[in-house]
């Protein structure tokens, strides 16, 4: 399959709940890789679209501990845990420390669906913000420093005129400038421009 396309990892030590696990996604298109153990999983772990079903409790390495390592090497995939009766303090620590959503067993196989589909999404969302959030970097990168001088002029409210003293430069300079900005940020309109600004998180406050 395409790397763009979705894919469920599935770790926990119990044969039958894998087994179970692997059908129920195939059953309905996921690419899925299955692990016994959290340490296999780490060793081979790449990111990609998806997301992650992890038991909580599993011999050596438990689903926290997965989350943690995970968490350390800033991966984004969406965990959603499996979890016994006994196991739902835990599942809730799990979530504070940022797991998506977890299932206490016996589960009915159409509602952890619909939570691997909410988690497929939330990740997609999650990437394509990551994506713009780069591509708008670069075209921040792109602009010379008085540009950006000015952008952030313009970004804060402040009129040519007002800009042109500030910087002691002619308001026809202003213009000039501000509409190579336009341009390279490839800005339709001043609100586009900043909500540009606020998803790279340059939009500095007006001391």
């Amino acid at each position: 399959m395409s790397q763009d396309s979705p894919i469920i990892y599935i770790i926990d030590d119990d044969e039958s709940i894998r087994e179970m696990l692997e059908m129920m996604v195939a059953s309905v298109g996921h690419e899925f890789k299955s692990f016994a153990a959290g340490a296999q999983f780490l060793e081979q772990f790449e990111e990609r679209h998806g997301c992650i079903l992890l038991d909580i409790r599993m011999p050596g390495m438990s689903g926290m501990v997965v989350q943690e390592k995970l968490n350390e090497l800033n991966a984004m995939l969406p965990i959603i845990f499996i979890t016994g009766h006994g196991d739902i303090a835990m599942a809730v620590e799990a979530m504070q420390k940022g797991a998506f959503d977890f299932m206490e067993k016996p589960f009915r196989e159409f509602e952890l669906l619909e939570k691997i589909n909410k988690a497929i999404a939330q990740d997609k969302e999650q990437r394509l913000d990551l994506t713009k959030q780069h591509e708008i970097q670069e075209r921040i990168e792109s602009l010379t420093k008085r540009e950006r001088e000015i952008m952030q002029l313009v970004a804060q409210g402040h009129a040519n005129k007002v800009i042109a003293i500030d910087l002691n430069i002619a308001q026809g300079t202003v213009e000039i400038h501000r509409s190579r900005i336009m341009s390279k940020m490839k800005a339709r309109s001043l609100a586009q421009l900043m909500r540009m600004l606020m998803v790279a998180g340059e939009l500095k406050d007006d001391e």
